[in-house]
């Protein structure tokens, strides 16, 4: 599955992918954005198998009906109802903390519409997991994927998303006028 996602992805559509998934680690979180499109997911999944890389996650309940849901499953999905309140960032900390391997990815707009501030949930769950956070650009005006080295949480929340926005502010998505660069200015205090 390996080399055939990197010809998809290399010589079908001509992406490439700078630096590259940490292997060294058995546990980090990635986010990955900007999410414009809903071309996002099957180029993410493309860049995971040209990785080697299994990296798990959520997405709405509706995608995991039949016929396809055994399809995103298999993929290392898991459904998650939007429509209850359920504290997801404490099960994803437990699922860190009884798992000696486990990535995840997420992007944290929540949304491919545009948002002016991004959700908090996934820092709040590398800090309480205590792994750090891998962040994975998908640039359509570059048609790269640029992939960063392991970036460990400081106590400065408005430190760590200024970092955030210094590695995303110039990123192209598929629809860029759905991605606002300057999410990090709208944090809102906890």
């Amino acid at each position: 599955m390996q080399s055939i996602s990197k010809f998809i992805l290399f010589n079908v559509l001509g992406w490439k992918v700078v630096n590259g998934f940490p292997k060294d680690l058995n546990k980090y979180l990635v986010i990955a954005g900007p999410h414009t499109s809903n071309w996002d997911f099957p180029l993410a999944i493309l860049v995971r198998f040209s990785q080697g890389v299994m990296i798990n996650f959520i997405g709405k309940k509706s995608l995991f009906k039949p016929p396809f849901g055994f399809f995103f499953k298999l993929l290392g999905g898991t459904p998650v109802d939007r429509t209850k309140s359920k504290n997801m960032v404490q099960t994803l900390i437990d699922v860190y903390n009884t798992n000696d391997k486990f990535i995840f990815a997420i992007s944290p707009e929540g949304t491919r519409k545009k948002v002016s501030t991004w959700k908090t949930g996934f820092y709040h769950v590398a800090k309480g997991a205590n792994v750090p956070i891998v962040m994975a650009t998908l640039d359509f005006g570059r048609k790269q994927v640029l992939i960063n080295d392991p970036y460990y949480l400081t106590d400065s929340m408005e430190e760590d998303f200024l970092y955030f926005h210094t590695f995303f502010k110039d990123v192209k998505g598929k629809n860029a006028e759905q991605f606002d660069p300057n999410f990090h200015l709208n944090l809102k205090k906890q």
